[in-house]
């Protein structure tokens, strides 16, 4: 038996067609007719609670979005294997020719979770945990757990994100613009809880609140 489309899906979609196509038609048009020039792209994770399009109010055509398990970075590995992030990198830069990298993480990361906690395979294809082995590097670094959990995981997913700009360095394309001033590396930090939204200093390597979150009572970044 043919599941139906998701009803869910379609209430959504309806939503659209009633409100926002109809509002921004013409943007939608030009889109369409002009092809698509983001400035900015955004590397962030498959979690369903951290959507960068929804953090950044943006609107259809601003940004060039790809999502995986725990917003990771591969070093440059031109290898003939499956490189989807590689891929949608190489076209960002090369054919969009956009001006800003952000890898945005996320507080409460499962995947930063599961490879902190040596989770059990959840296949027989590990695929996850192969994934997740890209971020021992950033592991090594951030240093043995601590007593407080918590606070570990909330090193580990920054120094995670700190280890994608590392990895983003070893494209030669993205060095040499880096290099001559054309692309900006970034790296953010979302609160899912709170919504507070952290950013990478390029010169210490610290996160602090970006102007306008919300910072609440709580030290942050491992409360997010």
């Amino acid at each position: 038996m043919t599941a139906s489309f998701p009803e869910r899906l379609l209430s959504g979609y309806q939503a659209f067609v009633g409100d926002r196509l109809v509002r921004e038609r013409e943007r939608y048009e030009a889109l369409a007719e002009k092809g698509q020039s983001p400035e900015i792209m955004i590397i962030g994770c498959c979690d369903s609670r951290v959507s960068p399009e929804v953090i950044f109010d943006a609107s259809p055509g601003e940004m060039f979005v790809v999502r995986n398990v725990a917003n990771l970075v591969p070093p440059y590995e031109p290898n003939g294997e499956y490189h989807g992030t590689s891929a949608a990198l190489e076209f960002a830069v090369q054919a969009l020719k956009i001006k800003h990298i952000v890898v945005l993480g996320h507080a409460r990361c499962g995947g930063i979770r599961a490879f902190a906690d040596e989770a059990e395979p959840l296949s027989p294809g590990d695929f996850i945990g192969k994934w997740m082995s890209l971020i021992a590097p950033a592991a090594e670094r951030a240093g043995p757990p601590s007593g407080d959990r918590a606070a570990y995981l909330a090193k580990l997913e920054l120094a995670s994100i700190e280890n994608s700009l590392r990895n983003l360095m070893t494209f030669p394309c993205i060095r040499v613009l880096v290099e001559k001033g054309r692309l900006a590396l970034h790296g953010a930090y979302f609160g899912v809880a709170t919504g507070t939204l952290l950013l990478r200093d390029p010169d210490s390597g610290e996160f602090h609140p970006a102007p306008g979150a919300p910072l609440g009572r709580r030290p942050l970044p491992h409360c997010l």
